[in-house]
């Protein structure tokens, strides 16, 4: 869900594997500032971009983190889909954190990404209504706990996955 920390854990895991991240949001931020009004097609086209950024780079054999909520099926089988066409692992994680806690990280965030703006805690309860169940094996962490804490869990579930496959 937007909030919840997923951007902070990219960069987190970036840092540590020097790995590129693609984030939707600052690549619609800069299809708009370009003039292009905000609609689902300067949505749409974040993701498009962020997909054929991640294909060149796993193409070259590097991994890549995608910073993206997903909430929907299309989404996913976009990164299920290049996860197949490159033969490389699609490992998800899905932050979360309770009500109360992410309210207040939303009320208090600032982006300050052009042309978009902030998320109020009404965006994030009607993105819930449409947000899908995420069917595949996941490591789900709770953000609310220390990022230290999180990147020591995430970089176990990355070892474990890669050495699964």
């Amino acid at each position: 869900m937007p909030g919840s920390g997923k951007s902070t854990i990219a960069e987190g895991i970036a840092k540590a594997r020097q790995l590129p991240i693609f984030s939707v949001d600052p690549i619609e931020s800069s299809i708009l500032k370009s003039g292009i009004p905000r609609s689902f097609e300067t949505g749409l086209a974040a993701y498009l971009v962020a997909e054929r950024l991640a294909a060149e780079q796993l193409g070259l054999g590097i991994s890549v983190i995608i910073d993206a909520v997903s909430g929907v099926q299309e989404a996913r089988d976009m990164w299920r889909n290049l996860s197949n066409r490159f033969q490389a692992p699609l490992i998800i994680i899905e932050c979360v954190l309770d009500r109360d806690h992410h309210k207040k990280r939303i009320e208090s965030r600032k982006r300050n990404l052009h042309g978009i703006p902030e998320v109020t805690w009404q965006d994030v309860e009607n993105r819930r209504k449409e947000y899908l169940t995420w069917e595949e094996e996941r490591l789900i962490l709770d953000t609310a706990q220390p990022i230290e804490n999180n990147l020591a869990k995430v970089f176990e579930y990355i070892h474990k996955t890669e050495h699964t496959i």
